[in-house]
């Protein structure tokens, strides 16, 4: 399968729809070029105006199992056809316990550990640090330059990847310092950002204050950045040193953030913590939509699919995409990296410019990006990506390229 644009963009079903949004939606989305979605299936998208389109954003890393996977839509009708809501605040029903149950025993293996569903990323950041409070008593939080953890107040205090999302937005909580992430991509080595955590240590944060690290294991919205193999690990020694909790999604953490694809794109985010942190009283935090049975029922279904090997075709996939996009590097001059792992993959540009005109010139050539960081463009399609698809994204990638 190939893309097919039919005419230009956008068509004049587009432009309409185009149109009505400017009035009736808030003007802060940060739409990159005018496509309008009718319907996808796996990596393939359609607009109203019968264009198709390869998928390499899957809703900004949200469609895990690909647009409308069909086990997917499967659990959610059987859900549906037996209740679509009933609080996990205030009531019990068996698809949320089940996936909580699972997702202990695939985040903190043979660890006690209890779970909080919410709707969102920025509410399971937010939760985390009511529980990082609640639990050591201590007002202070640090994270890193080049995070995104949210938009709200909370979360965007933690957030620093970009000015514009916290411009006019001041005073955010006063008790967030931030350390440099570590990666070769920017020249910043594990020793600098420990040092740089412990000079904060030593004069701003003292370390008895401090309740939690969050940290990205990979920086997404930051620029799709890796950090080197030994960061986490130090950073869970250090932690462990002055017992503040680490709040991540892998190395042993104290309270795990999940949101984005568990749910293969039905509004769903969790925190996990060990069972002696997450000990705090009924009432102590709640919500009324989050854990909700439609959204648990996807979850279930999405785990289904990446243990029955959507994990393993993300890392061959993966590496096919990455050495494609190294060759193509070879014979484009703006291309200064390329990086991630797995389907979690950039390619960084000499300034802006080039990552935003690579996304338009993709765009009309039938194929969906993002940028990311201030000169990236991230390349993050579903995990059902054939090799055929990844082999069909690399060309349109290059002649993107050539065009612009």
């Amino acid at each position: 399968m190939k893309p097919e644009i039919k005419a230009p963009l956008p068509g004049p079903k587009a432009a309409e729809l185009i149109a009505r949004d400017a009035k009736a939606m808030s003007p802060s989305f940060t739409r990159s070029y005018p496509f309008v979605m009718d319907y996808g299936r796996g990596c393939w998208v359609h607009d109203v105006d019968g264009n198709r389109f390869l998928d390499f954003t899957a809703g900004i890393a949200v469609v895990t199992t690909g647009h409308s996977h069909p086990k997917v839509v499967a659990a959610i009708k059987d859900q549906a056809d037996h209740f679509l809501h009933m609080s996990g605040t205030d009531f019990y029903y068996s698809p949320e316990i089940e996936l909580a149950e699972r997702l202990e025993n695939r985040i903190l293996p043979g660890t006690p550990a209890r779970v909080f569903f919410t709707n969102s990323g920025a509410e399971a950041i937010e939760g985390a640090m009511k529980l990082a409070r609640f639990t050591t008593g201590r007002p202070s939080y640090i994270a890193f330059i080049g995070a995104f953890h949210g938009r709200t107040f909370g979360a965007l205090s933690l957030t620093a990847s970009k000015a514009s999302q916290r411009r006019r937005f001041a005073p955010l909580l006063s008790q967030v310092f931030h350390a440099p992430f570590p990666t070769a991509s920017r020249n910043i080595t594990t020793d600098q950002s420990i040092e740089r955590i412990e000079e904060l240590f030593n004069t701003v944060a003292p370390p008895e204050s401090v309740a939690a690290v969050f940290v990205e294991p990979i920086q997404g919205e930051g620029g799709y950045l890796v950090p080197p193999d030994d960061f986490l690990p130090r950073l869970r020694e250090l932690t462990l040193k002055h017992g503040i909790l680490l709040v991540a999604d892998e190395v042993q953490p104290d309270i795990v953030c999940l949101a984005k694809g568990i749910a293969s794109g039905l509004p769903l985010g969790a925190f996990i913590a060990r069972a002696e942190q997450m000990s705090w009283p009924p009432g102590s935090h709640g919500s009324t939509f989050g854990g909700n049975p439609l959204a648990c029922a996807a979850g279930l279904a999405t785990l289904d699919l990446l243990e029955d090997g959507l994990m393993e075709n993300a890392a061959k996939v993966g590496a096919q995409l990455q050495d494609g996009l190294r060759e193509i590097a070879l014979s484009h001059k703006d291309v200064t990296d390329v990086r991630g792992i797995g389907l979690m993959l950039a390619l960084e540009f000499r300034t802006p410019d080039h990552a935003v005109r690579l996304v338009q010139s993709a765009f009309e050539h039938g194929l969906l990006l993002l940028t990311a960081g201030t000169r990236a463009v991230r390349i993050s399609p579903p995990l059902v990506l054939t090799h055929e698809e990844a082999a069909t994204g690399l060309e349109l990638i290059a002649s993107a390229l050539d065009s612009c």
